[in-house]
């Protein structure tokens, strides 16, 4: 159960509501008028919580569960506790987020400017915007409305940013045109200068870096997150993209709509990502490369060239990842042969 010094509970639900809200099916309709006070995982859910089961590997726990509802594909409702009632969905996961999120909807601050925000006159400030302590919103900057500008932001000259979007505490935006639905948690930094330079005997020559950054709408940026804006091509994220924190992505880079970019991920410049493509935890993506509508990158792999429509790749340098993996079980057998020889 969430800490309620932290998290607001709106109150009770009935479960006909929960059912239409998530479009799951009761296996008791009888049971529409049940009420569920809280969500909670199943090893501690009691009789008025909710729950879910999404894995198999815990079915175990789901036949102990003494929650009072229970989210489940049809096929795993049979293994349902005397007491609890399934919620039968193709996606429990899903269905369990969006009761959740009924049971805990975001916090909506009063619509105010604090006094220590600093606001030029030129900037425009859309209805019903909470601009927090500290924040400060550039020349000619534009906000739609119902936007919430937290403590210590820093919105510089020019940006635009679309209505419903939260930028998070010490989040800096510059160079940048931002959709709506957008979400900048703490301390990401959009618009920085990219990494350019000529490189020459007597030092370095930066070299103008005069590209913008565009964010499409619903795209979800995580804590400490950089994304550099073009050289003179714009870096441009998708609609609907989500990226981890401490993600670093260079000047020109095109990432593709709904896009899954995991933690520490680094991507060079003038590299070009295509929709629906996923990325593990702290790949490397060289510059000036394409990877493919839908192609799946496994943690910690080095890609130096292109990825093909829906492949899947792992290792580094990257190739497909069946091929990565016989080649791992070769080495192990050419590890233990040599140990054996020397013995």
């Amino acid at each position: 159960m969430a800490d309620r010094r932290f998290f607001t509970l709106a109150g009770a639900l009935p479960l006909s509501r929960i059912a239409e809200a998530t479009g799951s099916v009761l296996s008791d309709p009888s049971q529409g008028g049940l009420a569920m006070t809280d969500v909670a995982p199943l090893e501690t859910a009691e009789k008025t919580h909710l729950g879910f089961l999404d894995n198999k590997k815990y079915i175990d726990v789901f036949r102990a569960t003494k929650a009072g509802a229970c989210f489940v594909r049809v096929e795993l409702a049979s293994h349902a506790p005397a007491g609890t009632v399934c919620l039968t969905n193709k996606n429990p996961y899903k269905a369990y987020a969006i009761a959740a999120a009924m049971f805990y909807p975001p916090e909506r601050p009063e619509t105010r400017v604090a006094p220590s925000a600093v606001v030029d006159a030129s900037a425009k400030i859309g209805a019903d915007c909470v601009i927090e302590e500290g924040a400060v919103i550039g020349a000619n900057v534009k906000i739609g409305d119902r936007c919430r500008i937290q403590a210590h932001a820093v919105i510089r000259q020019g940006v635009e940013i679309g209505s419903d979007c939260d930028i998070g505490p010490h989040v800096t935006v510059s160079h940048a045109l931002i959709g709506d639905k957008v979400r900048l948690h703490h301390g990401v930094c959009i618009g920085r200068q990219g990494f350019g330079f000529a490189i020459d005997p007597a030092g370095f020559v930066a070299v103008p870096q005069l590209g913008r950054v565009i964010i499409g709408p619903d795209v979800e940026i995580g804590a400490n997150t950089t994304v550099d804006r073009g050289a003179g091509p714009d870096t441009v994220i998708g609609q609907g993209t989500r990226i981890d924190n401490l993600v670093q992505i260079a000047h020109n880079v095109k990432i593709g709509k709904y896009c899954v970019i995991v933690a520490q991920v680094g991507i060079s410049g003038s590299t070009q990502v295509g929709d629906y493509a996923m990325l593990g935890g702290q790949a490397g993506l060289a510059g000036h490369i394409k990877i493919g509508a839908g192609a799946k990158v496994a943690a910690q792999s080095g890609l130096m060239r292109d990825v093909p429509d829906g492949a899947e790749v792992m290792g580094s340098p990257a190739v497909p990842i069946r091929q990565s993996m016989k080649q791992t079980a070769v080495l192990a057998k050419l590890a233990t042969r040599k140990k054996g020889e020397e013995a």
